[in-house]
């Protein structure tokens, strides 16, 4: 049997090219338009990419690696070359900080940000002996693209509400396309769709004032909720171990679905498995600008 990537839904293996064919399929039907591995990431040399982390948790880089469909393994490996990324880099101490350093001089690449700035300052956060805001500064204006990754780096999130008044890539870059995916954590397929689209076109997807993908972040999670009905009714949860509530609104609890702009309701996250307010979890509001400050606390309104 050939070597290839295995069906979850029907058990059989498929060669490589069927299935980044398939995956591609699979991210054109999230509404970012036709999508395909580029043909010229064999051709032509992989697109570079410069992964930097600030104030965060890494829980972005976690969701990402623990996508399904595409295989993490397929765009790591074949689409794009990560030159530098603090968790799944082999290299480590003079070594890493050399391959960024090359890279950021040889420009044109990609650079992921996740997690904040500080602004209180610098002290808080030293990578390498250098702050991490000289380091975005220095990697940014060499990079052909942006993609600010996970709440933190689009626009402060957590960190924003703590004593080093973090900041997202926005409030200290101009001048650079840039994409905000805020999440908290954000959802595998905001990240491969949108990279994939920009690999495909050399231009970011349509974005809203907020500078997030319309197509992911063009409806509010109230719209599609599957409480929306009881919201209508008037019934509100206010008693978590009342057997008679189950699937009232979470709106008494804290959620922030009438505020928040995400699919999160609709594509459901973990390949389909689930979302918060199906699993009995207010929403949040992490894909918004002002949280986690403006939203707190969260399990009231």
């Amino acid at each position: 049997m050939d070597k290839g990537k295995k069906d979850f839904i029907h058990g059989f293996f498929i060669d490589r090219r069927s299935f980044l064919k398939m995956t591609a399929a699979g991210a054109a039907a999230l509404g970012l338009g036709a999508l395909s591995f580029p043909e010229s990431a064999e051709a032509a040399g992989k697109p570079a990419v410069l992964w930097l982390h600030g104030q965060e948790c890494t829980g972005c880089t976690e969701s990402v690696l623990s996508a399904l469909d595409p295989d993490p393994r397929d765009v790591i490996l074949d689409v794009v070359s990560i030159r530098y990324h603090e968790t799944i880099m082999a290299a480590s101490g003079y070594v890493a900080e050399e391959a960024l350093e090359a890279t950021i001089l040889e420009g044109n690449y990609v650079l992921v940000m996740e997690g904040s700035i500080p602004n209180a300052d610098d002290r808080y956060l030293y990578v390498a002996g250098k702050p991490l805001r000289l380091t975005l500064l220095d990697a940014a204006a060499n990079a052909a693209a942006i993609f600010a990754i996970g709440a933190c780096a689009a626009y402060g999130g957590l960190n924003g509400a703590t004593v080093t008044l973090g900041l997202g890539v926005g409030d200290l870059v101009t001048g650079k396309p840039l994409v905000n995916l805020p999440g908290c954590p954000l959802k595998p397929t905001w990240f491969y769709g949108t990279l994939l689209y920009y690999l495909n076109n050399g231009t970011l997807p349509d974005l809203d004032p907020d500078l997030r993908p319309k197509d992911y972040y063009g409806r509010l999670v109230h719209q599609d909720c599957p409480r929306l009905d009881n919201f209508r009714a008037k019934n509100f949860l206010t008693d978590w171990n009342d057997p008679a509530q189950a699937g009232y609104c979470l709106y008494l609890k804290g959620c922030k679905g009438r505020w928040t702009r995400s699919d999160c309701s609709t594509t459901l996250w973990n390949e389909g498995a689930n979302s918060c307010n199906a699993s009995n979890a207010p929403c949040a509001g992490c894909t918004e600008p002002n949280f986690y400050n403006g939203f707190s606390p969260l399990y009231k309104n």
